[in-house]
């Protein structure tokens, strides 16, 4: 046992001396700058980014952003949803969560040309959502791509 105590020593010191390291530190003790998640993309659009999807008749907005989907709706309270990455099928892609309200949210997102019905706008995406019994049918694209677009 003796000959251990000095080693156990040795461990700890060393141990001790190595605290302030970490595989994500460089020389100057900045911690190495988190690496962006993986695109993913259907027709064309990141869905990473931030998303909206929008339908009118009646009018609704989906805001999809730091794994949290939020649907606002004139003189309607919000409903918040917390999302994960969305299951891509081809050119699909599903998100689903339990809103705030404890309803069921499915947002289906196809890669086609889409409408929204009041403008002269054409959108990559064609969206599906439903939320519990009620179905909403819509546009989507990324938010970046909305504010850079020409006003209808």
């Amino acid at each position: 046992m003796r000959a251990s105590i000095p080693a156990l020593t040795l461990v700890l010191a060393l141990g001790a001396s190595l605290g302030g390291c970490s595989a994500g530190s460089d020389d100057t003790g900045e911690a190495a700058p988190a690496t962006a998640p993986a695109p993913v993309v259907i027709g064309g659009i990141d869905l990473v980014q931030p998303l909206r999807v929008l339908g009118t008749e009646p009018f609704w907005a989906i805001d999809v952003a730091h794994e949290t989907l939020v649907l606002t709706r004139p003189g309607v309270a919000d409903v918040t949803a917390p999302t994960s990455d969305p299951v891509v099928t081809g050119t699909t892609a599903v998100y689903s969560g339990t809103t705030n309200t404890g309803q069921t949210l499915v947002m289906t997102l196809i890669a086609t040309e889409c409408s929204d019905g009041m403008s002269d706008r054409i959108y990559p995406l064609t969206a599906k959502v439903e939320l519990g019994e009620e179905t909403l049918n819509g546009c989507g694209t990324t938010i970046l791509a909305l504010s850079q677009a020409p006003a209808p």
